[in-house]
């Protein structure tokens, strides 16, 4: 029997009402069998988030603070979506052992799984599901990576090929048996774990908007919805400040070749946004760019020094100091004399002068400056190969808009091309790129 994995969101379980609608999506197609589940998310603007409440408790238990009031709402939350959906009350009961567990103490990493755990396992009820505890089977490395034999237990878990599985997202376990989690929105990575594991046709990823947009909602009003991006496209996106899909859920999901279908609980009629390993040809054929993204969070360190080029290592040795300070970088534009690293603006953390003093003292450069406020905009899409004009219109839409390009960057794959320029003029470039392609294509 094919299987689909299913992930819902934390907007998808906010509520009774929310969970009703999973209920109806999970029926609509007898092949989603593995369900995975987010915390309940926010149901208005105005109310606290789960897992900070969470975290809250176990920073206040650590104190030896009462926490009276910030596990009131946390258990109120689950109170209402069980009288809601009239289930038992025997996870209230494991609530109430958890606020023990937290006065004597746990870690935070265990206090933010129980939002996870506890909705999973009111869902697996309500579903009529067997429910699926990630700490038993996914093993998160030191480094943050999944241990590869976790998918050859959590498959095991899932060997029923009609059985029906809830299992909780964002957390697992690591090699000592602690619960560790994901970073925030890890929920994504265990959907896609899921799948993986359970060797699904499909990931569907089950959110509150219909699929991943062309460029970022709260700069270009209403921009459209990609019907289909590739595996390299969406990591790119992703990586560049696209937020509708948590960028490491990728991998898990492109090693196996499963496709991954981003769909709106509540509008489960929309098409949504196929993310796949292969663009269709009529993908391809019609379509210039899959979408426009970006960040203003950068800074760039530039230098000169004549005969740089001559220089064996100068590079090396360049990239070498922000090694030796933790410091990753984003981009490195270089000319025969020349060369720039971008870095973000929270990896510098006020070590932008040290930088500077060991990049003099070794490298001695004949001239060193950092410019700040720097945003960097990514033009992305597989078919800009096989396009004629791709930059002469990036160009052509930012000299209208009178935006100064600062750094032009373009990987070996040509999947993409990067736009550095002032973050004051950030959201004046995305708006005039996304006129550019899709409003005047």
């Amino acid at each position: 029997m094919e299987r689909i994995a299913v992930k819902f969101g934390g907007s998808s379980v906010a509520d009774g009402t929310q969970i009703k609608k999973v209920k109806a999506i999970v029926e609509a197609d007898p092949r989603r069998r593995i369900v995975v589940v987010s915390a309940p998310g926010k149901r208005h603007a105005g109310d606290p988030k789960l897992t900070d409440l969470l975290y809250l408790c176990q920073d206040m238990a650590t104190l030896a603070t009462a926490i009276d009031e910030p596990f009131a709402l946390i258990r109120s939350r689950f109170a209402e979506i069980i009288c809601d959906l009239r289930l038992s009350d025997r996870v209230l009961g494991e609530i109430d052992d958890f606020r023990a567990e937290l006065t004597v103490g746990v870690t935070r990493d265990y206090a933010a799984s129980r939002g996870e755990y506890f909705s999973a396992r009111l869902i697996a009820e309500f579903l009529g599901g067997e429910f699926v505890d990630p700490a038993e089977d996914i093993i998160i490395r030191a480094n943050g990576t999944i241990d590869q034999d976790s998918y050859r237990t959590l498959g095991e878990r899932f060997r029923q090929r009609d059985g029906f599985y809830v299992m909780a997202g964002f957390y697992g376990r690591d090699r000592s048996g602690q619960v560790k989690t994901f970073s925030r929105g890890g929920s994504d990575i265990s959907g896609a774990i899921a799948a993986r594991a359970a060797g699904a046709i499909l990931y569907e990823n089950w959110t509150d908007t219909s699929g991943i947009l062309m460029a970022d909602p709260r700069i270009v009003k209403d921009p459209q919805t990609i019907a289909e991006i590739s595996f390299r496209e969406i990591r790119e996106m992703a990586y560049m400040g696209a937020s509708v899909f948590h960028d490491e859920a990728i991998l898990p999901v492109r090693e196996a070749a499963i496709p991954i279908r981003i769909k709106n609980t509540n509008r489960p009629g929309d098409p949504g946004t196929l993310i796949t390993g292969k663009l269709s040809d009529s993908t391809i054929v019609t379509t210039e760019i899959a979408g426009i993204a970006g960040r203003s969070d950068f800074s760039m360190i530039c230098l000169e020094k004549s005969l740089m080029n001559k220089e064996v290592g100068f590079a090396h040795r360049l990239l070498g100091i922000f090694r030796e300070h933790g410091v990753s970088f984003e981009q490195c534009p270089s000319s025969i004399d020349s060369i720039s690293v971008i870095v973000e603006n929270a990896q510098l953390q006020g070590l932008d002068e040290v930088i500077l003093d060991d990049i003099r003292r070794q490298l001695q450069p004949d001239s060193l400056f950092i410019e700040k406020n720097l945003a960097l905009v990514a033009v992305v899409g597989e078919g800009m190969v096989r396009t004629v004009g791709i930059a002469a219109k990036i160009f052509e839409a930012l000299k209208k808009a009178k935006v100064n390009v600062r750094v032009i960057n373009q990987g070996a794959s040509e999947m993409n091309i990067i736009i550095g320029v002032a973050a004051i003029d950030y959201e004046r470039a995305v708006r005039a790129l996304y006129s550019a392609f899709v409003e005047k294509s």
